[in-house]
């Protein structure tokens, strides 16, 4: 016997409800067969929620039982969706994009996968695009950055040109351009960032959310956040070391 379930969500020609979208795959993806009631205007739509007494679309019906929208949804399929809790998923994503990146490209230039330049290339483009993130939103970051940032603490402006600072000095450090300028903001940037988390986690043993990945995610401040700085100090050091290859 076939499952049938009754669906409405707004359809109309300058909004379409993403969340009904995902409420009517759902319900695709488990068997059902939809009953896809679209709301095309806004007078239907106040219509249809004074009628069932709800405040929102999608709105799934199962049978004769009201089940709500798409997270009330997912929730009956057991698939809840918890943002709450911390994750390192936002981490794990830059560092594999800037792995796969650098792989890419010392393929392209040198014929081989792992070289010098590879190693390189991961750091700098994973500071790039830690540094993006930042930048997507500096006042959010800046106001968690100042929760566990010595220098910021005492020189509020610094919090907010450290996004900048990190892609300045990424963008150089991958075409190792001015290293008179990229080397010095990496290990100033990098070493005052690597005490203040040191202090904050492991001496002070906070438990706090870190502004490596800007301030939307829920990334603990901790070993993640160490490594970010402990590996640009690594890369001003080796450019030191290594002013050419």
């Amino acid at each position: 016997m076939s499952k049938t379930a009754r669906l409405y969500r707004m359809v109309m020609d300058k909004h379409v409800c993403s969340y009904g979208i995902k409420a009517k795959w759902l319900l695709e993806r488990s068997g059902y067969t939809v009953e896809d009631h679209q709301l095309t205007t806004r007078e239907e739509t106040d219509a249809f929620k004074a009628q069932y007494d709800v405040s929102t679309t999608p709105q799934v019906f199962i049978g004769e039982e009201r089940i709500g929208g798409y997270t009330d949804l997912a929730r009956h399929f057991g698939k809840p969706k918890d943002n709450s809790g911390t994750s390192y998923r936002p981490v794990i994503a830059v560092f594999a994009v800037g792995a796969a990146l650098a792989v890419a490209l010392s393929v392209f230039v040198y014929g081989e996968a792992i070289t010098i330049r590879t190693a390189e290339w991961f750091v700098a483009f994973s500071m790039a695009m830690l540094a993006m993130l930042k930048l997507q939103d500096v006042e959010q970051f800046s106001t968690m950055f100042l929760g566990y940032d010595l220098l910021g603490k005492r020189f509020v402006p610094y919090a907010y040109a450290y996004p900048f600072l990190e892609a300045t000095a990424a963008v150089l450090m991958a075409g190792r351009l001015l290293p008179w300028l990229s080397i010095p903001i990496a290990l100033l940037i990098g070493t005052i960032g690597a005490v203040s988390v040191f202090y904050a986690v492991y001496v002070q043993k906070r438990d706090i959310k870190c502004a490596c990945v800007g301030g939307s995610a829920n990334v603990p401040l901790g070993f993640v956040s160490l490594t970010e700085n402990l590996a640009m100090i690594g890369m001003g050091i080796w450019m030191l070391l290594r002013p050419t290859l």
